[in-house]
């Protein structure tokens, strides 16, 4: 069962940066044409807003579809709009740990004001602090990376209490967000660094699409590596 609670809190999570981004665009006027719980083929679809909402078969996560006819179309919305949709997600996992953080504190008995309205934001800003600052070892020391079959297999060992499920979530919204704004292009950091690159030249528009090829090369390549030594750990 604790298996099966580490991968819904990791699935709640990353469709929370969802929401995120389906705020975002529609406070930025960009239309969306689907938001999706889950992947695969829908289960369940209603339209609202002029968005489909759907319930997908593989209940993991989830998707949003910006309502554009191809990726030239998608591009053509001006960068600034585009920029406020890419920080969406992130903004979202990021506000996501303040409460989560503020949940625990009651949990471990501490419900005054301090605990539950102001150490929050101390935890929230700790924990990124720490997580900044072993970014770049863990690039250095890439035998010590960690996929999502890592994650399941040693946040299992963190779900066995409210308090442990309560700070795996926190610490796993705020991994999402530092990992999503890191300059990669299939990435929102990378997506706003090119963004931010066609207030310069808007030729830049034409990087786009073949960055982002190349970035989801290389994060797809990231993965089937950290998936080898996952299951290396495990086995051993």
């Amino acid at each position: 069962m604790s298996y099966l609670l580490t991968a819904a809190i990791i699935s709640s999570i990353v469709f929370v940066h969802e929401l995120g981004h389906f705020a975002a665009a529609r406070a930025a006027g960009i239309p969306v044409a689907a938001l999706s719980l889950g992947f695969g083929p829908a289960l369940m679809r209603k339209r609202w807003r002029g968005t489909e909402f759907r319930l997908s078969v593989i209940p993991f996560g989830g998707y949003l579809l910006p309502e554009a006819a191809d990726p030239d179309d998608f591009l053509r919305i001006s960068p600034l709009r585009r920029i406020a949709l890419s920080l969406g997600g992130p903004a979202a996992n990021f506000l996501t740990a303040i409460p989560l953080f503020s949940i625990l504190n009651a949990v471990r008995g501490s419900s005054d004001i301090h605990s539950l309205f102001i150490l929050p934001f101390i935890q929230t800003a700790s924990f990124l602090s720490q997580m900044v600052s072993s970014l770049a070892g863990m690039f250095s020391h890439a035998g010590e990376l960690m996929g999502i079959v890592g994650i399941v297999s040693s946040g299992s060992s963190f779900t066995s209490s409210a308090a442990a499920a309560l700070t795996f979530a926190a610490l796993i919204s705020l991994n999402l967000a530092l990992f999503n704004l890191l300059p990669v292009p299939a990435l929102d950091g990378g997506k706003i660094v090119l963004a931010l690159f066609e207030f310069i030249t808007p030729r830049a528009r034409a990087l786009h699409l073949p960055l982002s090829a190349a970035g989801w090369v290389l994060i797809i390549l990231l993965m089937a590596y950290v998936t080898v030594l996952d299951v290396g750990r495990i086995v051993s």
